[in-house]
């Protein structure tokens, strides 16, 4: 494969055969030279030939393979004339991230961390087919929440109505139709609203311990020593059956679209078709279902806070700095070209990142910009950045969503084998409360690349910049 360096964080694959535009990559010499092998980059290579792109077809530093197309993959597809992919989504609608920030310091509740591990594993379902958190909801009830996404939350009591201007599209990405989500989604969902899940799913415990950006810290209720809590997790059963059921009924259409993939799992419907209308509505649903999951664990988590903890909502000061999310594609308009131009940007684990300025912000976030939330592993830290205007230049309002993967689940299986993580971990000051040691074992930090060279690939690019650093003390899995 020909790869052209562009300069010291951006490479690209020239165009060539069925690419229709060429492929770009923002990574450090030092990534790139790991990744020249990858069969991600062939995945970037395939998106290119996705109809209706424009632009580039783009990998954040993060990347590794997906379904089709890469993990860290973004691409921009013309509104009009092009095709929706739910590879291009993921399977996992809507896995996305949000940071609460509290009252409390790390020295406070130095003597109190088991008990809180304890009482936050207790009060959020973890692992595989999790469920119960909250009462078992009706599948009329439930087209409730996919319909109205936070906004189902506040009125029944989990979620303040100011919550709202703290999540993308305010908790509910408009188009959803419940209807066009199936009998078998909803019966593999009804049970799992305020569940984390397993695999990379995790609610963490940590404390801000560096800050680069003071004043946009302090704009985010940001402060050194400060307990915050980070929840990574998506739709659920009810989002994975949504893409497996769209998968199925777009590939069996996929000879009659007059178009040539290169890989059937790039799997993709006309915009405008029955087909793609109907996964763009189903898709909606999942992230409002997504959107609702992730408040309901908020809602417990305060809960076993003041539980373990003896304390009221007043002294610990549970509130929402902001959540995203990170598997989606949305209806956005970009300058393509020197015009003005409505794409459906698909985000395959990338975050959007919109600058200081831009109208889809809500007022309180509009001068310092959009907040990103970029989870690491369980032994090293998370970062909090900002999205800054070269993002709306180079990479359609995107930048990376973690730290990406460098093992297998299988692989890191296999070297952890005989060790105990869970003792290391408690060595490096981070207790682990778990429903599995395999998927201990399998998230381990060495399993990801290391998450500070991730982000500074973006600050380096003008892309997003670094506001703050937070350091796990207690992390949560399935």
């Amino acid at each position: 494969m020909e790869l052209r360096q562009i300069n010291d964080y951006l490479w690209e694959i020239p165009r060539h055969g069925e690419m229709r535009v060429p492929g770009r990559i923002y990574a450090s010499r030092a990534m790139m030279e790991e990744l020249r092998d990858d069969p991600a980059l062939n995945q970037v290579e395939n998106v290119a030939c996705l109809p209706g792109i424009v632009g580039y077809s783009l990998a954040m530093p993060d990347i590794h393979w997906g379904y089709g197309f890469p993990i860290g993959g973004v691409a921009a597809i013309d509104a009009e004339d092009g095709v929706i992919s739910p590879g291009g989504v993921g399977y996992d609608i809507n896995c996305g991230v949000r940071l609460i920030r509290t009252n409390l310091k790390r020295a406070d509740i130095a003597n109190d961390i088991e008990r809180l591990g304890d009482a936050l594993y207790k009060a959020i379902p973890a692992g595989v087919g999790s469920e119960g958190a909250i009462p078992s909801l009706s599948i009329a009830e439930l087209k409730k929440v996919v319909r109205d996404g936070v906004r189902w939350a506040v009125a029944n009591g989990y979620a303040k109505p100011e919550d709202l201007n703290h999540i993308e599209e305010q908790g509910c990405l408009a188009g959803a139709d419940p209807d066009a989500v199936s009998e078998e989604a909803y019966k593999r969902g009804h049970k799992q609203l305020g569940t984390l899940g397993s695999g990379n799913h995790f609610l963490e415990c940590e404390e801000v311990d560096e800050i680069y950006a003071p004043e946009v810290a302090k704009a985010l209720g940001l402060e050194l020593g400060q307990v915050t809590v980070l929840i990574h997790s998506g739709s659920r059963g009810l989002g994975h059956q949504t893409c497996d059921d769209y998968l199925r009924k777009i590939g069996k259409n996929l000879d009659s679209y007059n178009f040539k993939l290169p890989d059937r799992q790039l799997a993709a419907a006309p915009i405008k078709s029955p087909e793609g209308r109907a996964y763009l509505a189903a898709m909606a649903a999942a992230a409002n279902f997504a959107w609702c999951n992730r408040q309901l664990m908020t809602y417990l988590a305060e809960r076993a806070f003041m539980e373990a903890l003896h304390i009221g909502p007043k002294e610990l000061g549970f509130a929402l700095v902001y959540d995203v999310c990170h598997n989606i594609a949305k209806f956005e308009e970009h300058q393509i070209d020197g015009r003005t131009l409505r794409v459906c940007v698909h985000r395959k684990g990338a975050t959007r990142a919109f600058p200081p300025g831009h109208p889809a912000l809500p007022p309180g976030l509009r001068e310092i910009g959009q907040p990103v939330l970029i989870p690491g592993d369980m032994g090293r830290y998370s970062f909090v950045l900002i999205g800054l205007e070269n993002s709306m230049r180079e990479t359609f309002g995107s930048t990376c969503h973690g730290a990406g993967r460098v093992l297998s689940r299988h692989q890191a299986k296999k070297e952890a084998r005989g060790r105990d993580l869970v003792a290391e971990l408690a060595r490096q000051g981070v207790i682990v409360r778990a429903a599995s040691r395999a998927t201990v074992a399998e998230e381990m930090p060495m399993a990801y690349k290391d998450v500070a060279n991730v982000v500074e690939v973006m600050e380096a690019a003008g892309v997003s910049r670094k506001v703050a650093r937070l350091k796990p003390f207690l992390v949560v899995k399935g």
